[in-house]
């Protein structure tokens, strides 16, 4: 859900070209964040591509890259191990650094987060790290070869299954994680910590968030992803894990800049370039999405542009009684206002005067509905309607309004 998603590369630690993309946020950019995927895995996880999305719709653009040897980056995985993994986070960073900004969030899944735990310390510009089901010992990774361990000691190398497909590893690599230790690395790298962990994680069990948490020093976090498997492959537990992430980080991260600001300060609305209708909504410094529903060909990512009529219409009714029940010092329950809206034919709407009937054709109907808990007075309950009446986005709706367009060429053949 990002306004673009950039297909680009970088020098890796050996001098293989990786692949990398970056998804880069609708409007103003807030930060940058740094993605590492799973022993493996590649850029394009489920997990990676709903985090990425997630940041996005909170102003962070994401590079995530496939390590040497994966997904399509150059080089020989079987070449590769822990601390090449560590180099490579490092040449993404000063790419990142270089081209666009250094990351202030560093994000890793599985070995991907031990690699980002170790080398959190050596990026100055970042303020906050997330782990998800990563160990706390880089070792624990040799496990997954099983049997094969005594054949690679002895011959120097054999081809493993892992996750159904066939990888060499070599005696270099499980040397490399053995003398791979984390635990002062995390005690010292001065960065916000979040550890997102499943307990029923049959690959990187529980114990190694439980490690990982006491290792660091405060602030530090710690969230269960229930049901989840390791690779996080559902939607529903990838799309949490994300949420969290995103809110999680912004705590860590400047004030977002207020967006829109023309002539006077206004709301702006940009296309994302996803689905057919998804708009970025920047209001001051709120973000939010606009969409149609699926039904209709959109994403139904946000609400629709009559949902957020509706809204506006129900807040200002509920703000506006707010507003008189305090000057007359009035008790008045907690209020909640239902707004529907619909297309109906003048001559079907008893709301109507006689000459507005007799114009026919469509108008706009929206239905309002107020509910106040508890006992109202007598005097109070009566001015209720009349006082919703006058909330300044009822009148702008039966008042007619004029709207003025201006239009502009943001581009090198208008310039010219």
């Amino acid at each position: 859900m990002t306004a673009t998603s950039i297909k680009s590369e970088f020098s890796g630690h050996s001098g293989a070209t990786l692949a990398a993309r970056i998804d880069i946020p609708a409007g103003h950019v807030r930060a940058y964040a740094l993605f590492a995927h799973c022993f493996t895995c590649t850029k394009d996880i489920l997990a990676a591509k709903r985090i990425a999305a997630e940041l996005s719709r909170a102003g962070i653009a994401v590079l995530r890259f496939d390590f040497t040897g994966l997904g399509s980056s150059e080089g020989e995985f079987a070449s590769t191990n822990f601390s090449s993994n560590v180099a490579d986070l490092l040449s993404a960073v000063d790419y990142m650094r270089a081209n666009f900004e250094a990351p202030s969030i560093l994000i890793g899944h599985s070995l991907g987060g031990a690699a980002v735990l170790a080398v959190a310390g050596d990026v100055p510009e970042a303020k906050a790290v997330a782990t998800i089901g990563a160990p706390a010992d880089v070792a624990h990774v040799v496990h997954n070869f099983g049997t094969k361990i005594e054949e690679i000691e002895e011959q120097g190398e054999a081809s493993v299954q892992l996750a159904g497909r066939p990888f060499t590893i070599q005696k270099q690599f499980l040397d490399d994680v053995r003398q791979s230790v984390l635990t002062e690395r995390i005690s010292t790298m001065r960065k916000a910590l979040m550890v997102l962990h499943s307990p029923i994680d049959q690959t990187v069990g529980i114990e190694n968030a439980a490690a990982i948490f006491t290792a660091a020093k405060h602030p530090k976090s710690f969230v269960s992803l229930d049901n989840a498997d390791h690779l996080v492959s559902r939607a529903q537990d990838a799309s949490y894990a994300a949420s969290i992430i995103a809110t999680w980080a912004t705590r860590y991260l400047a004030e977002d800049q207020p967006q829109g600001m023309t002539e006077v300060e206004a709301v702006r609305v940009s296309e994302t370039g996803e689905g057919k209708f998804q708009n970025t909504v920047h209001a001051g410094k709120h973000r939010l999405f606009t969409d149609e529903p699926v039904s209709v060909g959109g994403l139904d990512s946000g609400p629709s542009p009559y949902d957020f009529l509706s809204a506006a219409l129900g807040a200002c009714t509920s703000m506006t009684l707010r507003m008189y029940a305090n000057h007359k010092k009035a008790d008045l329950g907690r209020i909640t206002v239902d707004v529907s809206h619909a297309k109906i034919h003048a001559n079907d709407c008893m709301e109507c005067t006689a000459e507005e009937q007799q114009k026919g054709g469509r108008i706009d109907r929206f239905e309002r509905a107020i509910t106040i808990d508890g006992e109202v007075a007598d005097e109070l309950r009566e001015k209720i309607e009349e006082i919703a009446d006058k909330c300044p986005v009822h009148r702008t709706l039966e008042a007619s309004s004029k709207v003025v367009t201006r239009v502009s060429m943001n581009d090198s053949k208008a310039a010219n």
